[in-house]
């Protein structure tokens, strides 16, 4: 059973207790977290759930973290400002007021730092704005920037263990990344049964990881 099955009634526990008044409807998605560890080469996967109440108030929109399984340092929560920002930005016929809550979930406590997981929260915050789901099956690691290329990042055969673990079939990276000299993803994509795509931009991620153009 996968981490995202296991721990839903975790999940559903902490976001039902204060419900939306009924003519509001909270959208919400789950977005894959790929990162790595210094003890092994393993990997974590995590999950973020993204939940937007879309009140009216406050306005504008605001973002909270609920730490809760994963403890994020202070360049992922970073990377997570700028993945919200951007989101907000490329929304921008949406109004944006209410909250938009965000929480970890990994099987053990675990804390998480840096900042190649800006690309997947940028997907998921537009997402969730959008009133989209995520694919389940496809994950995504890079960092972002303010033009909404995607970054690159280090220890990607790690990350795809983490995924591999989990049941995903499809890891996307950063664009020039999939035969970088210090490792070998094809070789470990047939390895592990993993799909290995690179992506250049948030739009490009975002129709893969969704279904649907940003």
């Amino acid at each position: 059973m996968s981490i995202i099955h296991s721990l839903m009634t975790l999940v559903c526990a902490a976001f039902i207790s204060f419900p939306p008044p009924p003519a509001l409807a909270e959208n919400y998605v789950e977005v894959p977290v790929l990162a790595a560890i210094k003890a092994n080469d393993r990997g974590v996967f995590e999950v973020m759930i993204v939940v937007w109440d879309q009140k009216p108030e406050p306005d504008p929109i605001a973002l909270r973290w609920h730490n809760a399984g994963v403890n994020l340092g202070d360049a992922h929560l970073g990377a997570m400002a700028a993945a919200f920002r951007y989101a907000v930005n490329r929304t921008a016929s949406i109004r944006h007021t209410g909250t938009v809550s965000v929480q970890g979930l990994a099987y053990v406590p675990t804390s998480s730092d840096g900042p190649s997981a800006g690309a997947a929260m940028a997907v998921g915050f537009v997402a969730v704005l959008k009133g989209e789901k995520i694919i389940r099956g496809i994950a995504l690691t890079g960092m972002i920037g303010p033009d909404g290329r995607i970054g690159p990042v280090g220890a990607i055969p790690d990350k795809i263990r983490a995924a591999a673990r989990e049941g995903y079939r499809t890891v996307l990276v950063p664009q020039g990344q999939l035969h970088d000299p210090r490792w070998n993803l094809t070789g470990l994509g047939l390895e592990l049964n993993v799909t290995v795509k690179e992506v250049g931009t948030i739009d490009e991620a975002y129709e893969l990881m969704t279904g649907r153009r940003l």
